[in-house]
């Protein structure tokens, strides 16, 4: 995939070895795509910035719990998949901060809830202790925006446009959990609004793969370049270069 910025003439991203989440997706949906003339590459900006959705007690559970031990802590809770994407989402945080660009956080707003109701339609449950606090290895910056919303995209009833705005962003890079629930709908509603939207696959997950890797596939096929961790490098200007506007 090719994206273009201010950080070079064009900057090529290394071509991705086959991902273990392709794997789930059948030849003759592949074939079917892309004869509609889906999965084409995507032009970036000049000025990304990182969203990285929901990555909280509440979709983690305690690092060393199986999933089914994780759900018993916190039934949104993806468990082993969630440990297994934490250091790498830590890395992609790294990146953008070591480049001075934006970071934003989101997680859920429960105080909210009770006036606008859930992000899904599943049943109102007890509020937990710590749910939404964020584990260490991704914990915000105390000048990094942690945006709280109640329903599944980070755009949906909350500043996060008039913040991009602001900051002159036209590129954002996604990550976090679920990719079939919050980080979809954020990546819809990215393009939507304008933005080139990039997707790290290594740095989501969910708590079926099934539903990781059918997400994944039609993000790329429709609304996003779908990168993994390794390729974000080339598509960001060098460490040290400042994008304050």
């Amino acid at each position: 995939m090719t994206m273009t910025g201010n950080h070079g003439p064009e900057s090529t991203a290394p071509a991705p070895a086959r991902r273990p989440w392709m794997d789930m997706i059948p030849e003759v949906d592949l074939a079917t795509y892309r004869r509609g003339g889906f999965m084409g590459a995507l032009p970036a900006g000049a000025r990304p910035a990182l969203i990285v959705i929901d990555c909280t007690w509440s979709f983690c559970g305690s690092q060393g719990a199986s999933l089914e031990q994780a759900m018993a802590e916190f039934p949104t809770a993806c468990g082993p998949a969630a440990w297994d994407a934490l250091p790498r989402i830590a890395q992609l945080v790294g990146m953008f901060r070591e480049r001075s660009l934006p970071v934003v956080f989101t997680h859920s707003a429960i105080e909210n809830t009770p006036f606008t109701g859930k992000a899904t339609k599943s049943p109102p449950r007890p509020t937990l202790a710590h749910a939404e606090e964020f584990p260490d290895i991704v914990t915000p910056r105390p000048d990094e925006w942690v945006l709280g919303k109640t329903k599944a995209s980070a755009f949906f009833g909350t500043p996060l446009q008039v913040f991009l705005t602001r900051s002159g962003i036209d590129t954002l890079v996604l990550c976090g959990v679920s990719t079939s629930g919050c980080v979809r709908a954020s990546v819809v509603d990215a393009f939507s609004h304008g933005f080139a939207t990039v997707v790290v696959d290594d740095c989501c997950f969910d708590r079926s793969s099934f539903a990781h890797a059918a997400n994944l596939f039609d993000i790329q096929a429709k609304y996003a370049a779908v990168v993994s961790l390794v390729e974000v490098p080339a598509l960001l200007p060098g460490p040290g270069c400042s994008q304050a506007a």
